[in-house]
């Protein structure tokens, strides 16, 4: 369980896990340490034990939820916001760019091969994610249905999970061969999809 922290005690936790994302951005799960942790954060191991007392693997745990939630607040404010075509293809952009930036390598994807999938709550970090993310993307089909864009009788919960499931798909291409040509083609054809869908109401 975890004890309830004053303010500071929030902004110095808070402060930790952004500095040991930033250390294992720059170097990767496995080499780095403790000791390179402190030396980012400017932490002393006892205070790194307060506020991690079951150590590295809960420190890692924080860090991949934190990481977790930057995959989505960097699409923003594109995926609270796909109530048109262009802001469709704008979110696709900043997806693209994203994972473009960071490479053939996932921060996300090596803390959990790190902790492990019998790590108490890796799982459900992993769950939430894709929950949160797929809900916002049927948010933004059923805007678009809604607005007459697509038939009153399109899936939105199928389209959202085929679309991340796309994107999920061409990510770890990317990560294996280091292009992001399979994921620019995944979302390109998920949103082709959608707006086909909404010429047919068009048709007599």
């Amino acid at each position: 369980m975890q004890r309830s922290l004053t303010p500071k005690g929030e902004a110095t936790r808070a402060r930790i896990i952004e500095g040991a994302a930033l250390v294992l951005r720059e170097s990767n799960v496995v080499s780095a340490t403790l000791d390179d942790i402190r030396q980012q954060t400017g932490t002393s191991k006892s205070q790194l034990f307060h506020y991690f007392p079951e150590g590295k693997d809960q420190l890692l745990l924080a860090v991949a939820q934190y990481e977790a939630d930057r995959v989505l607040d960097d699409q923003q404010p594109y995926l609270s916001c796909l109530t048109s075509w262009d802001a469709w293809y704008q979110w696709r952009d900043v997806v693209v760019e994203r994972y473009r930036s960071q490479g053939d390598t996932c921060p996300l994807s090596a803390l959990f091969l790190q902790i492990g999938r019998t790590t108490p709550g890796a799982r459900a970090v992993v769950v939430e994610l894709l929950n949160r993310w797929q809900a916002e993307l049927a948010a933004g089909i059923r805007a678009m249905r809604d607005g007459g864009h697509l038939p009153a009788s399109y899936d939105v919960d199928e389209a959202a999970a085929a679309l991340l499931a796309g994107v999920q798909g061409g990510v770890s291409i990317m990560m294996s061969t280091g292009r992001s040509t399979h994921l620019e083609a995944a979302i390109d054809l998920g949103i082709r999809h959608l707006r086909m869908s909404g010429r047919e109401l068009a048709l007599p």
